[in-house]
């Protein structure tokens, strides 16, 4: 036990780098080079835009640069993820899209809101065949669209997920070659409602057909850009891209509840352009930036923070039991509950095995141990729900809960952890605007993967979470860690006030308009 406590220790003054130090100076190097990299000048912007699509850039796509540029904008080039959630549909003409978005909306239980946006007027008005509140998506697009006001964007459509969990499955391009725009004989697209269900098999369809490139984990190294870090068989993340957790490593996929068993879940099968604020790899969602970061709930304000030195050393999280829907055993296997249980140490210590990095006479060991520092987590339940009866009691007699917690007391602590409910977590922009470090686990991709670097903006964790006590330890128990953290800290919230102004969720936007106007064109052809 004694040795476990002191292993993340012996890294501060020994010769190895432990695999944090490692990964977060590829990491910095790798995001400095990206921001080198982004284009000078419109030939530039538009020379890019070819090497990397293949194509030319939409109509405007020269106004939008222009508007990019006069507003400071840090990022030009790296907006892969619009283009490859839009390019499948390029497989189908500009027609075929505007009647796929209306057969869609009016199909028995989509669920979706239609949104028409007016180029003319710069303004946003959203439908639902039996919804009133729509959870802010229209007042979203307008407060982020007001200034561009006389821009010149057409007039489009566009479906919208009233939903937290992501809706659509892309077929393969094999499949969609082989069988046209339909897909499904005279049907478009095949709605299925799994709420409540596994779904893990209709997720994991199309994965091997699909080029994914993983990242490695749990063979002893982690591959960080074209270098390859020495992890000791702990599974730290050197690329966040999600899909290897479900693809490479589908066992995996019963230890989130979205996959597992899923509140709400509404598959839709099929080309149908759909926006949602989080999606799996695995699937094809378009992905805008969520309303909820603008609520009052998940707002920063700077006079509720503290500086790091008045920080508590230790990882905050409280929060309720969201992320799926509990109606067996398999609860103990949601992200959210084994986070709270490790944190707890809520298990026995019989069965409990936390792997722990040490160097013995020049040698870096992997040391098992039972110990957890509790002292170092700060972590609770404040509601149970969305589960049976059973599984209710069950939960709360399992968990020490804590009745409520201020809005801002995760402000209180270095170490922040966040963590996907039903869909994505609202409060992470509170979290990377802080003065605290953020540790992010999810599964769901976002709007802002193109621009947030682990290791260098916040700290990533692993689906398992297997490597989380030796990290904990490292950043708040060794002074390497801690300046690390702090670091992390500083440029996560730098970056945050550079790359996420409202302002730069306009352009991404704008973008993204520009994107789907040129799929909507009725003159377009299948490409």
């Amino acid at each position: 036990m004694a040795n476990a406590r002191s292993a993340a220790q012996t890294f501060a003054s020994q010769s190895y780098t432990h695999p944090v130090e490692f990964l977060s100076r590829v990491a910095n190097a790798s995001f400095d080079n990206m921001l080198k990299s982004q284009s000078k000048n419109y030939t530039a912007a538009h020379k890019e835009y070819q090497r990397r699509y293949g194509l030319e850039p939409p109509p405007g796509f020269e106004a939008w640069y222009e508007f990019a540029t006069a507003n400071q904008s840090p990022v030009i080039d790296d907006f892969d993820s619009i283009f490859n959630t839009l390019s499948p549909f390029l497989d189908v003409s500009g027609e075929e899209v505007v009647e796929t978005i209306q057969d869609a909306y009016h199909a028995p239980g989509s669920d979706l809101w239609l949104c028409s946006f007016s180029g003319a007027q710069a303004e946003t008005r959203c439908e639902h065949a039996y919804r009133t509140f729509d959870r802010h998506i229209a007042s979203s697009f307008n407060s982020r669209l007001g200034d561009l006001y006389g821009v010149s964007i057409p007039d489009i459509k566009f479906l919208v997920n009233h939903l937290d969990e992501p809706r659509v499955l892309v077929p393969s391009p094999s499949t969609r070659s082989a069988r046209g725009g339909h897909i499904f004989g005279s049907e478009r697209f095949r709605l299925k409602n799994l709420s409540g269900r596994p779904v893990e098999d209709e997720v994991m369809k199309y994965c091997e057909s699909q080029r994914y490139v993983f990242p490695q984990y749990g063979n002893g190294t982690a591959s960080a850009g074209n270098v390859r870090v020495e992890t000791c068989g702990l599974p730290f993340v050197a690329d966040s891209t999600s899909a290897a957790r479900l693809c490479q490593y589908p066992s995996q996929s019963a230890l989130h509840g979205l996959i597992a068993r899923p509140q709400s879940f509404r598959l839709i099968e099929g080309l149908v352009p759909v926006l949602s604020t989080g999606s799996l790899a695995t699937m094809g969602d378009i992905l805008f930036p969520s309303p909820a970061y603008m609520e009052d709930e998940f707002t920063y304000d700077e006079h509720n923070d503290f500086e790091w030195s008045k920080k508590r050393n230790n990882v905050y999280w409280a929060g309720s039991s969201t992320g799926g829907l509990a109606s067996d055993e398999g609860w103990r296997n949601y992200q959210r509950q084994r986070f709270v249980a490790l944190a707890q140490n809520l298990q026995k210590p019989e069965k409990q095995e936390h792997v722990y990095l040490r160097q013995i006479d020049g040698v870096v060991e992997r040391v098992t141990s039972s110990f957890l520092n509790s002292r170092l987590y700060d972590v609770a339940f404040t509601r149970i729900f969305q589960c049976g009866r059973a599984q209710c009691r069950d939960q709360k007699s399992y968990f020490n809960l804590r009745s409520w917690a201020n809005k801002d007391e995760a402000l209180r602590s270095r170490l922040v952890f966040d963590v996907d409910g039903n869909g994505i977590s609202g409060r992470y922009y509170k979290l990377l605007a802080s003065k605290s470090t953020p540790l992010k686990h999810t599964l769901l991709r976002e709007w802002h993967d193109d621009r947030l670097v682990p290791w260098v903006h916040y700290v990533p964790v692993s689906l398992g979470m297997e490597e989380l006590p030796e990290l904990v330890t490292y950043l708040t128990m060794t002074e390497a860690g801690q300046r690390r953290a702090q670091e992390i800290a500083g440029q996560g919230r730098d970056w945050y006030s550079e790359a996420f102004r409202e302002v730069d969720l306009t352009i991404y936007i704008y973008r993204l308009l520009l994107e789907m106007a040129r799929l909507q064109d009725p003159k377009r052809k299948v490409s």
